[in-house]
């Protein structure tokens, strides 16, 4: 048995941030970013407030719109539809998640796809799906990031993605495809999710259960990537794999948190700079 090496998603985010910046700087203009943030929820707020700290030490013009949970979706739209006119503004981000009274899809699909850093639109969906340039969901593009810092070959490699949500599964399986990988796609409804998960040699787990993935799932020396965050009522974060046990099988392994989370805000950063020099030039 060894110890896998544990794949430093901190590391790696600070030095794709330091290469964005260093980007921005000989850009002829400011790219900016705008977040729209509606009502307070808390976990929102951490991660909005670590979004605009991390896209100004890049150089980037960031700003966060604060709306009341009352906002109605009307209210919303017309927020977007004004920054989608807006020039100084390249990049679109509407937090998740949203108040009941409004439809995060009837908003996600609103903002102009090439100012869509999230890439949650249905044009960028698309783009992914057939092998088109677009903007790509910022933690599966993270993911893709952190297994080329670990040196994981992905062309012909067993890839098995857990879980198939628009967010992170479904763009995961396509990033790795592209980058020739075989790829499954297992879930919740998957017959004998050990046996699948055992066959991969790249697992990615994002299903949001809490240490769902046991040691015994992890094949020998694969990689294993967990998207998951999910705080125990001890106050502790996990992930979705049982870190400990699959350590002792895996030649390489994310930890959490300090493993994708630090790669998705860094991501976003790269979006909005590839949306901005789309844009612009």
């Amino acid at each position: 048995m060894t110890t896998a090496s544990i794949i430093d998603g901190k590391e790696v985010a600070a030095g794709l941030r330091a290469r964005i910046a260093a980007r921005v700087a000989t850009l002829p203009f400011t790219p900016g970013l705008r977040v729209v943030r509606v009502g307070d929820d808390p976990a929102s707020g951490v991660y909005v407030r670590n979004k605009d700290k991390a896209a100004k030490q890049a150089g980037l013009d960031s700003a966060t719109l604060q709306l009341p949970e009352t906002t109605t979706e009307a209210e919303l739209l017309a927020v977007v539809r004004q920054l989608n006119d807006d020039p100084a503004v390249d990049a679109i981000l509407v937090q998740l998640p949203l108040p009941r009274q409004i439809r995060a899809e009837t908003v996600l699909e609103t903002i102009d796809p090439a100012k869509d850093v999230d890439g949650f639109h249905a044009v960028n969906a698309g783009r992914l799906a057939t092998g088109q340039a677009g903007l790509v969901p910022c933690t599966p593009k993270g993911v893709m990031h952190l297994l080329a810092a670990a040196g994981t070959a992905i062309a012909g490699a067993r890839a098995v993605v857990l879980g198939r949500s628009n967010i992170v599964g479904k763009p995961m399986a396509a990033l790795l495809l592209a980058a020739d990988a075989t790829v499954t796609v297992v879930h919740s409804r998957t017959r004998d999710l050990a046996s699948e998960c055992r066959r991969a040699e790249i697992l990615v787990a994002a299903v949001g259960r809490p240490e769902m993935v046991k040691g015994d799932w992890i094949a020998e020396g694969a990689t294993v990537i967990d998207v998951g965050i999910n705080r125990l009522p001890d106050g502790r974060l996990v992930g979705d794999v049982d870190f400990a046990a699959a350590s002792q099988r895996a030649a390489a392994i994310t930890p959490v948190p300090g493993g994708v989370g630090p790669m998705t805000i860094a991501c976003l950063i790269e979006n909005t700079v590839d949306a901005a020099v789309a844009r612009r030039g």
